[in-house]
């Protein structure tokens, strides 16, 4: 029940988006397949077997550093008992009382979150007006109490982001109706994933990664049958177009399996959003000369997303020339870690893929 990687060629995924296309013609009927659709995703994760994990945050902020118009903290959050997420958390420096906030997960580099392009992206954001928390990948980074390509990383991944949503929406500073999620690549994976099953993630930046044909391909994408059941088959465009009528970018480029999304995946998520009257509310950048990445014109471009739909201020980035980023400083890796040995890690975290399955009493055939 598996689709993986290029699991359709380009021709195959054209012609069974038509055939998804004919099997529902108003929002009564595109609802009902969304429905299984979202319903699979759920049952496919076995997300079901997490533990519950409502309020009762154990966050961990520490090192403090205040910056140009916005400030940065090293930070981490117990996602469920004995597993946390680790991060860094971006405030804007103001003094409003309620604060747009956004998720910023990253795609495959052992050391992502603390590379200079995700730094900017959060740091602009945050400039702005936006609480921004970036977090690893499982197994990358400070996340290394399993391994990134374990049976249910996808799982994993997807129970992370939603806990960090859960904390920033537990947050006084916070505004529940301007929240937002943006990621590239894998990054962008794990933003259509919590889009498509928790609405309260209000505008959505899935950048080089919604593809008719591509099905991501790594376990933390596809690792686990959420695409397919003996009921249904779907595929990542549907489960992104899952985030209608909510705000939604997407940002794609001509050297990727995202090269056909003006002619394929747009088309079809844009039929999704007419049936609610908001064809408005979904947009597509395609820079055909660019590669897969998450460099200086997709991130322009999200910056314009989320000002406009967060109400963020862009004035206080932009310049004649359009966004500038300069003023951002660029912290070394070991300044941005939670973990150190001032700040150790908790006792009696779970360690290992096998220790935490056991825990969540999960099995992978």
């Amino acid at each position: 029940m598996l689709c993986q990687g290029g699991h359709w060629s380009e021709d195959e995924a054209n012609l069974k988006m038509k055939e998804f296309a004919a099997s529902w013609d108003d929002v009564t009927s595109w609802e009902e397949r969304a429905r299984r659709i979202k319903a699979q995703i759920l049952k496919g994760m076995q997300f079901e077997k997490m533990p519950r994990t409502v309020g009762n945050f154990k966050e961990i902020i520490t090192n403090k550093r205040e910056m140009d118009g916005y400030t940065v903290e090293n930070f981490a959050l117990e996602s469920f008992p004995g597993f946390y997420v680790t991060g860094n958390l971006y405030r804007p420096i103001s003094n409003k009382s309620k604060l747009a906030a956004i998720l910023s997960p990253h795609g495959h580099l052992a050391d992502k979150r603390f590379t200079d392009y995700v730094q900017k992206r959060c740091a602009v954001l945050a400039k702005m007006g936006a609480i921004v928390i970036a977090y690893d990948m499982v197994g990358y980074g400070e996340s290394n109490q399993v391994t990134h390509k374990m049976p249910i990383s996808l799982l994993l991944q997807t129970k992370n982001s939603q806990r960090v949503l859960d904390y920033l929406l537990s947050r006084s500073d916070v505004d529940p109706e301007r929240i937002g999620m943006t990621g590239g690549s894998g990054g962008g994976t794990q933003t259509f994933m919590l889009a498509a099953i928790d609405d309260r993630i209000k505008a959505s930046a899935p950048v080089v990664q919604v593809s008719a044909h591509f099905f991501g391909g790594c376990a933390c994408e596809s690792g686990m049958p959420v695409h397919k059941s003996k009921n249904h088959q779907t595929n990542n465009v549907e489960i992104a177009a899952l985030h209608a009528p909510r705000p939604m970018i997407l940002v794609s480029d001509g050297n990727d399996w995202t090269r056909n999304t003006p002619r394929i995946e747009f088309p079809y998520i844009q039929k999704v959003y007419a049936l609610y009257n908001a064809e408005n509310r979904t947009e597509n950048v395609h820079l055909p000369l660019e590669k897969h990445d998450y460099g200086y014109s997709k991130r322009a471009a999200v910056y314009n997303f989320f000002s406009h739909y967060l109400d963020l201020n862009s004035r206080m980035v932009t310049d004649d020339s359009g966004f500038n980023e300069e003023f951002v400083t660029i912290l070394p890796k070991e300044e941005l870690k939670v973990f150190n040995e001032k700040n150790p890690r908790p006792k009696g975290l779970l360690q290992g893929d096998e220790a935490v399955m056991k825990y969540l009493k999960i099995d992978i055939e």
